[in-house]
């Protein structure tokens, strides 16, 4: 497998080209079928996931597939990078939170509400990171620091400023933002399995208020919004 971590893999999209292919035509909408092969990655994790399965899951020729995004190894890091490329701005707002007048405490929620309102704008990230996350070796660094890391180092020093401050309870930050962010996605990315015990998924608003709601409580945070 040959990623790397600095270069986009993403085939682009104004029609320039590598050495020895054609054009790209208007037809081809290169953003769903990566989405498309996110869906069938993260139903079943790279290993068991062929281009021949997510081709006729997006109702394309395979040819297709490996013409724009070359081998699987590719196709699955040009996911991550569709993945992380679509995450820049709420990645951005959580940290120009740090240069807003609001208090420590604020800046955290307003943070969990921008990443709960990602979260169920796209539910099935949450599933392809839980079995990407299952990955070894390079794949699984190229996830951590095209995923994880950017949301990480935006989200860490709020929690670790409020914290300081007192105005949340003292204890360790990282344990603290994975419990939170895996609390999020696994429940919403998994919403299917709750169907059977809940009504929530079946009422989206009521269910990013309950998701959000309950988040704020286990910072103690609920009563201050």
């Amino acid at each position: 497998m040959s990623i790397s971590l600095r270069q986009s893999v993403t085939p682009a999209v104004n029609g320039r080209r590598s050495r020895g292919r054609p054009a790209r035509s208007a037809t081809v909408d290169a953003a769903a079928l990566l989405k498309h092969a996110r869906k069938v990655f993260a139903r079943r994790g790279f290993e068991a996931t062929s281009v021949r399965e997510i081709a006729r899951d997006a109702g394309v020729d395979p040819a297709l597939m490996a013409h724009y995004f070359g081998s699987k190894d590719d196709l699955w890091a040009a996911v991550v990078d569709q993945i992380a490329t679509e995450a820049v701005p709420m990645i951005e707002a959580i940290a120009n939170l740090r240069k807003t007048g609001l208090s420590r405490c604020e800046r955290v929620m307003h943070a969990l509400t921008i990443l709960v309102d990602r979260v169920f704008l796209e539910p099935d990230i949450g599933l392809f990171f839980s079995t990407a996350a299952t990955e070894q070796g390079e794949r699984l660094t190229f996830l951590v620091e095209r995923l994880v890391r950017p949301h990480h180092d935006a989200m860490i020093p709020l929690l670790d400023d409020a914290m300081r401050s007192g105005e949340l309870p003292k204890s360790d930050p990282e344990v603290v933002y994975w419990m939170i962010v895996n609390a999020i996605s696994k429940t919403v990315s998994y919403s299917h399995v709750l169907e059977s015990f809940s009504s929530l998924p079946a009422r989206p608003r009521a269910f990013k208020r309950a998701v959000l709601g309950v988040v704020l409580s286990m910072l103690g945070l609920n009563s201050q919004w």
